[in-house]
């Protein structure tokens, strides 16, 4: 009953691919619609320009994101999930479910996808 399990290798870079920081919340931004940078950044409160530089290379190199740049004057950079990213949805769904059951929110946060203003976005 005492023995040891050792965690799966492949489990364990998978969390720590998915779970680094910032990364889940680029790749629910991605989910839900949002390929330019600008978007991506903006979506994500308290983003760098630096960190999401980076966890975008890295997922680019995972292949689960791809950088698509479309000729137009002047050119535009858009980032997609590629099939092995599209496959990470049940995840992050997972993940938010859960989230919204345990994760309180603080005193002075509203709910995302609560009521809004004229212009405001919703959604996780």
């Amino acid at each position: 009953m005492n023995e040891v399990h050792r965690v799966c290798v492949r489990f364990h870079a998978a969390i720590e691919l998915i779970g680094a920081r910032w990364t889940g919340a680029i790749l629910r931004a991605l989910l839900t619609g949002h390929h330019r940078y600008a978007q991506i950044k903006a979506s994500v409160p308290g983003l760098s320009d630096t960190m999401l530089a980076e966890r975008l290379r890295t997922l680019e190199a995972q292949d689960i994101v791809e950088r698509r740049v479309i000729a137009t004057a002047p050119v535009q950079v858009e980032y997609h999930l590629t099939e092995k990213g599209l496959d990470l949805e049940v995840v992050l769904d997972a993940v938010k479910t859960w989230s919204h059951r345990w994760i309180p929110l603080p005193d002075d946060a509203e709910p995302v996808g609560a009521s809004r203003g004229p212009g405001e976005a919703g959604g996780d």
